[in-house]
């Protein structure tokens, strides 16, 4: 890659990066990687990127479970060590959180409440120890930028874990097959995309801000 990079910004998932992507699409200093879930892709995913490219930092993005009770969806966090990008983010309307990297996705409302007790965590995500630790390696300043999308006290429709390929992404046979077995979790499904569809325009419009040129 020959082009001049200031920015990686990086989602699990190409629907998280739907609405910032429409807002980024005149930047040509502005690169989206689409890593894949978990800790595994997203850091072998940067790691390769690296390779041929060098941007000015680094932004791990996309959505979270809150486990903080008194975060709402749509609300957007993030956690760097960082100075600037610190400094950038407050400014751009995100607010500081601890964000806990976890293995799995946490489905249940008690789920969520454990993982905030043995914690301390705001939020779950899956894949931003690892780009962070790629970071630091590298001397990359980076970010974690993380919106909302499902809330503390609420469970998720149906337990994603087990719809699951084995490269985590989404097994689209076996979600027809739950929702033929369940057709009262359509109602639950419908909620959630909505929520998650509010949530990504929420994070683009604070990235947006970040990727502003200075």
């Amino acid at each position: 890659m020959n082009r001049e990079i200031q920015s990686l910004v990086c989602f699990a998932l190409k629907e998280e990066a739907g609405a910032f992507r429409k807002l980024a699409a005149d930047r040509a200093d502005v690169y989206i990687l689409i890593t894949g879930i978990g800790r595994k892709n997203a850091g072998s995913n940067v790691g390769a990127f690296l390779k041929s490219c060098r941007p000015r930092f680094i932004l791990t993005c996309g959505f979270a479970g809150a486990l903080n009770p008194q975060l709402a969806i749509g609300d957007v966090v993030f956690a760097t060590d960082d100075d600037s990008l610190r400094e950038t983010l407050n400014r751009a309307g995100a607010r500081p959180a601890t964000l806990f990297c976890a293995s799995r996705i946490a489905v249940t409302a008690a789920e969520k409440t454990e993982l905030r007790r043995t914690t301390g965590a705001d939020a779950v995500e899956m894949e931003s120890e690892a780009i962070q630790t790629v970071c630091r390696e590298q001397g990359i300043p980076c970010a974690t930028v993380r919106v909302i999308s499902d809330s503390a006290n609420e469970d998720l429709p149906l337990d994603f874990n087990q719809l699951s390929k084995s490269d985590l992404s989404l097994h689209f046979g076996k979600l027809a097959l739950a929702i033929a077995k369940s057709p009262g979790k359509i109602s639950g499904l419908l909620r959630l995309q909505k929520n998650c569809r509010l949530a990504a325009e929420r994070l683009a419009g604070v990235l947006a801000k970040v990727i502003e040129p200075r």
